[in-house]
């Protein structure tokens, strides 16, 4: 081969990052290549919860709303993520579901552009993005989704009827990434509102989100808060107190303590906070937004682009007769931090893959998806992945019969 394992112990060892790899924890055997689905836990997750759960909650009871800030949570803790976005303070509110997110900025959007009826919505979107949309479409009425295929298909839909545009910034199935400087210029030239999803993102790479008018992302995937962690939206200064979003839930509200009858929208981007936060899961978050504050975001990118340009060249080298087909672009300014490979027989080989201690996941009709997260991914494991991947398509160990079986998650 023309890449080596001492080759990638080498650069395991001048990694700027590699420090960062003892601050999760990782399954003894297991190379987690599911990032882009689930981040793994930081070590102080643990800690932060217990600490919440007996201090706070337990010490304080009630009393944690005011003395351990409980209830601002959306807010202090969106200020910690703006950074990792490009957006400043009082950006950023963090609460609810990617789902919830949608809804909000979307609906926001609308009222904002009140003669256009047209949302533009990518076909490649995740599918969540595209429900609630239809969903939205369906409540409000006299409304209509246009579909796209990826930023491409912009040419031909942006028209005066066009309220705004949702897109995702990094594609959820193949890892392509759009230009999203160059598709916002032209969304906001013909007079619409700018939406991007960040899920595939944040934490991901460097993003500069300052552009748009609204952004999305959810916070268990590279940015590792946890399972059913909680989401975060952007919206730009300009558009904060200019508008209103559907969802207008008590916390959002300008004095939620007078108990008012009628909804008054707070200032700024409390107005897009919707319900209570949910306490423990922000404590998890927050621990690994510690490890986050202290990330170089230029080193980050710099090594997501060597790990997965590596994993393509030694996949393609080492599986050439399998029937592997690429689906990411090879220009890594045009892929965010994940390879996703297409084989007819997709789902049973990823299942002998994660057997062998290779977990990656598996996208219908037949990708299989590799997300690899810069603060604990080594060289050594994109190599020793794509050797397991080789033997599993050489050895065919895919065709048992018990790989077939589908699981309710893939």
């Amino acid at each position: 081969m023309t890449i080596t394992r001492a080759d990638c112990v080498a650069l395991d060892a001048d990694d700027p990052l590699r420090h960062l790899r003892d601050e999760f924890v990782l399954p003894e055997g297991t190379i987690y290549l599911v990032g882009n689905s689930l981040g793994a836990p930081p070590k102080a997750a643990s800690a932060a919860l217990t600490r919440v759960v007996q201090e706070e909650w337990a010490g304080r009871l009630v009393g944690g709303w005011n003395a351990a800030g409980w209830f601002d949570l959306p807010e202090t803790t969106g200020d910690r993520i703006a950074p990792l976005i490009g957006a400043g303070p009082g950006q950023v509110v963090v609460g609810d579901t990617t789902s919830i997110a949608v809804v909000k900025a979307v609906s926001a959007a609308l009222r904002l552009r009140p003669g256009r009826r047209v949302i533009v919505s990518d076909l490649e979107n995740f599918p969540t993005d595209r429900y609630m949309v239809q969903g939205l479409v369906k409540g409000l009425g006299d409304y209509e989704i246009r579909d796209v295929r990826g930023s491409e298909g912009l040419a031909g839909a942006l028209d005066d009827d066009v309220a705004c545009v949702l897109l995702s910034e990094v594609d959820y199935r193949t890892g392509d990434r759009h230009d999203t400087a160059e598709v916002t210029a032209r969304v906001q030239a013909a007079g619409a509102l700018m939406i991007w999803d960040l899920c595939h993102s944040a934490g991901a790479f460097q993003v500069d989100v300052t552009p748009a008018d609204f952004a999305v992302g959810c916070t268990y995937k590279y940015l590792n808060g946890g399972p059913g962690a909680p989401a975060f939206v952007y919206v730009h200064p300009r558009h904060q107190n200019a508008t209103e979003h559907l969802l207008s839930g008590w916390h959002g509200h300008a004095a939620p303590f007078a108990f008012e009858p009628d909804y008054r929208p707070a200032e700024g981007i409390r107005r897009f906070t919707v319900s209570t936060p949910h306490v423990l899961s922000f404590a998890a978050l927050n621990a690994s937004l510690d490890v986050w504050e202290r990330v170089d975001l230029a080193q980050l990118r710099a090594k997501s682009t060597a790990l997965t340009s590596l994993f393509i060249d030694l996949v393609e080298e080492l599986c050439a007769p399998y029937g592997l087909t690429l689906v990411t672009s090879r220009d890594p300014e045009r892929r965010g931090s994940q390879v996703s490979f297409a084989h007819p027989d997709g789902y049973p080989v990823m299942r002998a893959l994660i057997d062998r201690g290779v977990h990656g996941d598996f996208r219908a009709p037949d990708v299989l998806r590799f997300g690899f997260a810069p603060l604990y991914i080594r060289f050594t494991d994109a190599y020793d992945a794509a050797v397991t991947l080789a033997e599993v398509l050489e050895k065919e160990h895919w065709r048992e019969e018990r790989y077939r079986q589908r699981l309710t998650v893939t």
